[in-house]
């Protein structure tokens, strides 16, 4: 049910929220084996929702998403419960603060049913590398839902929550969007706060959202976006109305193809995409983006350097799991980061000390940076040109439960996503079964950054094409 039926229905009667709240934990226990939830919060959630029924009972007037059940992913602080991280090493560690958007949602009325699972450290693109286990795709057999939002995508599929809260660094949240048929969001960067969201690469992580659909990504976001004093990030930029910008017309909005598609399949069905909405009257533009190839190298030395940088703080000194039997600092430091973090983790710090090391950091670092700057000027051209653009989200089919993913290939999986990261814009994934032939059941839009009403214009536009089309 949509968000804004299912607020309808709560102040209408028709459920009670403390009743809606015990459904969803009773089905995540019988889902267990999906493992898409590591902590759920039971004593909490009945008891924020008995307060809102109490509030509806007598009669007063109710929070705007009053009657929301959400999962948030377990690299997002929710005060009193634990953030793992999906990992050993934060295994005991117990948030002190709430997430600002969690704070954001909670005023609004929402309710938080627990915390989900994640590769380590949201590292991954497959949603293998959790020290709790892999998530399982909710709809086929032995096949990874795609990561590192692994469990917030399976949540939301499954129907275990209403929506969920992911982070979005390289593809996160849009990639796993994309393997489980769901709307995948991530902002800006500086138009939600990251405060309180655990730090793997600091100018690239943001806070994103899995829906089931356009809408209820724009009414979330309306409530998580804003500046946040707390993160020196956020930007000042006032929130829309988000919602406003959801309609069912594309007429005479300058979208761009992606035409440079290495998959001959996959661009034939981008061109079909493209003369399906040209008869519902867009302006169809195909573009091309010279730097697209340089991207997922970029991205990797950049997000390794800061992810090596920002997990320096996981010493066992200060919080976290400690090493036992050791007898100096250097065996404290050494023994407590080999036990505590999982093999991915291990391959990122390592990649990302040596591009900062002495005689590599020029070489690798610095000139990463430099292509990074080309390749958001390049955008800045493009969106002169176009108000959207259009590309595939994913290069390839999931990937399998048992099968050992080769970490180049893996991260080469998250291609079409990378560039929107690595240039601070706002992107889409938006399922399309059905709008045309040959369609490649979703896709990415992407829009500059802080114009996420033209994701919404436009994603609920194709949507409504794709739901006529899957009923004509």
């Amino acid at each position: 049910m949509a968000l804004r039926s299912k607020i309808f229905a709560y102040q209408n009667g028709q459920f009670r929220l403390e009743e809606a709240a015990d459904a969803y934990l009773s089905k995540i226990k019988q889902r267990a084996s999906l493992k898409a939830f590591i902590h759920l919060s039971e004593s909490s959630i009945r008891e924020s929702a008995l307060k809102i029924d109490t509030l509806k009972k007598k009669g007063k007037k109710l929070p705007p998403l009053a009657g929301i059940i959400l999962a948030a992913k377990d690299n997002i602080h929710i005060k009193g419960q634990s953030t793992t991280c999906a990992s050993r090493i934060l295994n005991s560690f117990t948030a002190p603060f709430s997430a600002t958007v969690v704070q954001r949602l909670q005023k609004a009325g929402a309710l938080f049913i627990g915390k989900t699972n994640l590769d380590e450290f949201a590292m991954g693109s497959s949603g293998a590398f959790s020290a709790f286990g892999p998530t399982q795709h909710p709809f086929f057999k032995d096949t990874l839902p795609g990561g590192s939002s692994s469990g917030s995508a399976t949540a939301v599929a499954a129907q275990l929550c209403d929506a969920a809260l992911g982070s979005d660094t390289g593809g996160s949240v849009r990639q796993p969007a994309a393997y489980t048929n769901l709307v995948g969001l991530k902002p800006s960067y500086g138009r939600v706060s990251r405060y309180g969201l655990v730090a793997f690469a600091s100018s690239l992580d943001q806070i994103g959202l899995l829906t089931s659909t356009v809408e209820d990504s724009a009414l979330l976001l309306k409530y998580m976006a804003g500046y946040d004093p707390a993160d020196a990030t956020s930007a000042a930029d006032p929130v829309p109305d988000y919602p406003k910008a959801i309609t069912t017309s594309i007429r005479g909005i300058r979208i761009g193809i992606l035409d440079d598609v290495p998959d001959e399949t996959v661009q034939h069905q981008l061109d079909a995409l493209a003369d399906t909405i040209k008869t519902y009257g867009a302006r169809v533009k195909r573009i091309h983006l010279s730097l697209l190839d340089y991207a997922v190298a970029v991205y990797y030395i950049i997000a390794s350097a800061e992810a090596s940088s920002n997990l320096a703080r996981y010493d066992g000194v200060r919080y976290g799991q400690r090493a036992s039997q050791i007898n100096t600092l250097s065996e404290l430091y050494q023994q407590t980061r080999s036990q505590g973090f999982g093999e991915e983790v291990q391959r990122r710090i390592l990649l990302g000390t040596y591009v900062l090391s002495k005689g590599y950091y020029k070489t690798y670092y610095e000139k990463a940076q430099k292509v990074r700057r080309l390749i958001l000027d390049e955008f800045q051209q493009v969106f002169k040109e176009v108000d959207v653009i259009l590309s595939p989200t994913v290069s390839g089919p999931p990937f399998k439960l048992k099968q050992k993913a080769d970490p180049l290939e893996m991260y080469m999986s998250d291609r079409y996503t990378i560039p929107a990261s690595l240039s601070g814009i706002c992107a889409m994934h938006v399922p399309l079964p059905s709008i045309a032939s040959n369609n490649p059941g979703g896709i990415q839009i992407m829009a500059p950054a802080f114009e996420e009403e033209r994701l919404f214009r436009v994603g609920s536009a194709l949507e409504a094409l794709a739901s006529e089309a899957a009923h004509a």
